[in-house]
């Protein structure tokens, strides 16, 4: 039952590549299609699908639809205000065009240690448009630089939820899994870098043919003298950023109490990006009177709409896949070879690619690895910090159409499904691979 399990999950791939790219059928139908039959065919009960369908659905959008509509406003408003544009230049003026792309990879793994990367690329994807457009490159160059960069630390380092969860289980120190998560991010970065300039220049992609906004309104944008000051333009993409690490700081540094949970509410995903809203609207967009703001709610709850519902889908394949014993067989079958550091690698990329979520994948296999680090020699100090980091490394191998992460990045970045498989999906496996490669040459040096 278990290798048929894989084989339906194969299959599922599949049919969700052939659907989509060959039949251009709709993703949200065909997600949702895929979720029905996989569950089905693997002999779960029909109400049993059905529970998984509508949790799983309902869970995803609960817990990123207003995120995604929120960012999108505020993406929709910076492009009509012309703030998007002043932020596009003001960082190639610091950093110049030959350097954007790192620049922007960069800004991705700083941004997603307190953020998670869903959130963090639906509030950057504004900026990487625009420094496509002004540098002339392809939107999907800046996209898997972006989404990679913010991938890295969110699987590598605490306090982001995944990697602090599986330091608890292990028992591992949080602070040497920080120090060694940070040396395992820069190889991944650079190798992602390079996969992004070397592969993503060759997927041409128009920034401008992706914006989110609307190009009958391009009469609304203004001229560069009326474009809003630099730090207003960049102050509603800031603050979000800067509440949701409050909350985490808060979190780790007040616990429970009062204000504690004040900064827990201001940094809530869905709190911070509302109030990313009211910025935009404020800073932004206030000089130009309520028809902006009205047309670019309008706007961007249009786009928003279906990529919420296609993050759902994607979601409620997920967690079918969950309600399957595919999950428990992988764990067993990995579990039973000595591996060494490989084996939680092997592992938590398992459990990854069948059921879609890194935090899902890093949660289970350090429950399922927790009790044989003493049979692998990684009971030790730098041992079960690396083992930490070796699930995390297989926690993002590889994202693809089970994963809300692959939707998000693809949609906001005007790919095709086939495009995301060979930009997103590849380049999540490059980073994976360096990561373990990285984490097997420290074990080497700190036994």
């Amino acid at each position: 039952m278990g290798w048929f399990l894989v084989i339906l999950l194969i299959a599922a791939i599949v049919f969700i590549v052939v659907a989509t790219a060959r039949f251009s059928l709709h993703p949200f139908l065909v997600l949702l299609a895929a979720a029905y039959g996989l569950g089905l065919l693997a002999g779960l009960p029909p109400s049993d699908v059905l529970g998984a369908i509508t949790d799983g659905f309902g869970g995803t959008v609960g817990g990123i639809g207003i995120i995604i509509a929120a960012g999108t406003i505020i993406g929709v408003v910076l492009e009509r205000s012309g703030g998007a544009q002043v932020m596009a230049d003001a960082i190639i003026g610091v950093v110049g065009k030959a350097r954007s792309v790192m620049a922007m990879s960069l800004t991705g793994a700083v941004v997603s240690v307190p953020v998670f990367c869903d959130s963090g690329f639906v509030i950057l994807s504004p900026l990487a448009r625009s420094l496509a457009s002004r540098s002339g490159r392809s939107m999907a160059t800046y996209a898997v630089a972006l989404s990679m960069g913010l991938y890295a630390t969110h699987v590598f380092v605490p306090p982001t939820p995944g990697p602090i969860a599986a330091a608890g289980e292990l028992d591992a120190d949080v602070g040497l899994v920080i120090v060694l998560g940070l040396l395992v991010t820069l190889p991944v970065l650079v190798t992602t870098y390079l996969f992004a300039i070397l592969v993503g220049e060759r997927v041409f992609i128009d920034p401008d043919g992706v914006s989110i906004d609307d190009p009958a309104a391009g009469k609304d944008k203004t001229a560069a003298e009326d474009r809003p000051q630099v730090w207003k333009a960049f102050f509603p993409i800031l603050l979000p950023i800067v509440l949701i690490a409050l909350n985490s700081l808060a979190t780790a540094v007040l616990g429970d109490g009062a204000v504690a949970g004040f900064f827990q509410f201001l940094g809530d995903p869905n709190t911070a990006l509302l109030l990313g809203v009211a910025a935009a609207f404020l800073v932004t967009a206030r000089s130009r009177g309520p028809g902006l703001t009205q047309d670019a709610v309008m706007r961007a709850l249009a786009v928003a709409g279906p990529i919420i519902l296609i993050t759902g889908a994607g979601g409620a394949l997920g967690a079918v896949l969950r309600a399957t014993p595919i999950t428990d067989f992988l764990g067993d079958s990995l579990a039973l070879a000595s591996l060494g550091i490989f084996l939680p690698f092997l592992l938590a990329a398992a459990l990854k690619t069948a059921q879609g979520s890194s935090t899902v994948a890093i949660v289970t296999s350090a429950a399922i690895i927790a009790p044989l680090v003493g049979s692998i020699g990684l009971d030790h100090a730098a041992g079960l910090a690396l083992t930490t980091l070796a699930i995390g490394a297989g926690a993002m191998t590889v994202s693809h159409a089970n994963d809300s992460f692959f939707w998000v990045v693809s949609q906001f970045s005007g790919m095709s499904t086939p495009q995301a498989y060979r930009l997103q999906t590849v380049a999540s496996a490059v980073a994976g691979i360096t990561g373990i490669v990285a984490i097997w040459l420290l074990s080497l040096v700190l036994g």
